[in-house]
């Protein structure tokens, strides 16, 4: 099985710097696992390495899309997968770092994404008890977690089904949950009281660095709030700004609210979704012996 090594935690735990020094000590390449730092502009929001930050390691993932373009897990997951595959072949070890979870997941484990259209609903002339009925037929497990009055999925099941010509509880039982690679995944973790300060410093910095600056000019290259980058922490926030609903202390008091409500919904599901060895950012000398001998060197 082909190695990689990942590094997953919080935000504002320090994930880039030590995946830096990981990547200088066992000839790693990064390859960034962030739903927002794929968008070219995004910078500051979305904490991404600079290019004297990144301090001669190749990193990838990063600057792709423009901001009004789509990038989804399934995506994430074809791209990453050719990374690791090329990255091992030069006898590197790829570093996968990030804090979206379902990117992560969906590049390490045999995570098949489902065909589907996009279209909101085109079974429009069709009641939900006709496709209550068609789901009946073709696929009547799914229906046990579906409730009649739930039309949205219940189109979404038919979709499936018609596209994929299986359906959607199939698809789902035969994906086993287990790891496709030798992954060490490494978790970076503190104390609440001092994430929830490196959080609001970071925030602070942020400012400081000139992210108003950066949205007002994103909006002025034509990107909007609907844009699915605009949606992130530390952007979506500016909406009421730039409408003067609130004033810049309260933009900065809200965008350090969600993302420590954020830094607590990462804990939960990581903890819950990945086998992770967690190490305090004040003992990652630690981390770096078990990354040696996981990887034999």
């Amino acid at each position: 099985m082909l190695k990689v090594l990942v590094i997953v935690g919080p935000t504002a735990v320090g994930k880039s710097d030590f995946a830096i020094a990981a990547a200088h000590r066992f000839a790693g390449e990064i390859i960034s696992g962030d739903s927002v730092q794929i968008y070219k502009g995004f910078d500051i929001g979305s904490g991404k390495v600079s290019e004297d930050e990144m301090d001669g390691i190749p990193h990838y993932l990063i600057d792709v899309k423009e901001h009004d373009e789509d990038y989804s897990a399934a995506e994430f997951q074809k791209d990453g997968r050719k990374l690791i595959a090329a990255i091992n072949a030069r006898k590197h070890l790829p570093i996968v770092v990030g804090g979206t979870g379902l990117y992560i997941k969906s590049l390490l484990y045999d995570y098949q994404f489902m065909a589907e259209d996009q279209a909101d609903d085109q079974y429009e002339d069709l009641s939900n008890e006709m496709i209550y009925e068609r789901l009946k037929k073709v696929d009547p497990l799914c229906l046990e977690k579906i409730h009649l009055n739930n039309r949205r999925r219940l189109v979404r099941a038919l979709n499936i089904y018609e596209k994929n010509k299986v359906g959607i509880s199939a698809i789902k039982e035969a994906q086993r949950h287990e790891l496709i690679y030798d992954a060490l995944i490494i978790g970076l973790t503190c104390k609440r009281e001092e994430l929830y300060e490196r959080i609001d410093r970071r925030v602070d910095k942020m400012f400081d660095q000139g992210l108003p600056e950066e949205v007002a000019g994103l909006i002025s290259k034509g990107a909007s709030f609907k844009d699915k980058p605009m949606g992130a922490i530390g952007y979506r926030q500016f909406a009421a700004y730039f409408n003067n609903e609130i004033d810049k202390t309260e933009l900065k008091r809200l965008i350090k609210r969600d993302s420590r409500r954020f830094a607590k919904r990462q804990y939960t599901w990581f903890n819950h979704q990945l086998p992770i060895k967690w190490f305090d950012i004040g003992d990652l000398a630690a981390a770096i012996a078990l990354i040696g001998e996981w990887y034999g060197k």
